[in-house]
């Protein structure tokens, strides 16, 4: 898994989060918490961590760049707030570079950290920030 992680850091510019990734760290979230709650973390967690930020509510996007550390280069990250079949309120994020055929694993860090850190804002703000797999086992 290391190895590949390299592999994937070395040769992609791209990365995003899909309830199937063979990755777990990439599956994005499922809440069993309202889908204003939320939106409305997502949207605090935003606004803290990215520039030129849109919100767009109806369609439950929101859009932001994000700058690298070392050389400033600009990524463009999308996040997905929505309801799934069974009612669960569903994260989902693209992080993207705009230059480079590689970003040396910045775009899946990105993510990682931006899922850690809305779990923690949802559980300050008093919700079991649990996705309901996890709920269902004691």
């Amino acid at each position: 898994m290391i190895v590949r992680r390299i592999l994937v850091g070395l040769t992609a510019n791209h990365t995003e989060t899909r309830p199937d990734h063979r990755d777990p760290s990439l599956r994005g979230r499922q809440y069993a918490v309202p889908f204003q709650a939320v939106w409305d973390a997502v949207e605090g967690e935003a606004r803290a961590r990215l520039e030129e930020v849109e919100t767009d509510a109806t369609e439950g996007r929101i859009s932001g760049e994000a700058r690298t550390r070392l050389f400033r280069f600009v990524d463009d990250v999308e996040i997905r707030v929505t309801l799934d079949p069974e009612g669960w309120t569903r994260v989902d994020l693209t992080s993207s570079s705009r230059v480079g055929a590689s970003d040396l694993g910045t775009n899946r860090r990105r993510i990682v950290r931006f899922l850690r850190r809305l779990d923690r804002r949802l559980e300050a703000n008093g919700w079991n920030a649990r996705s309901p797999t996890e709920a269902a086992t004691p």
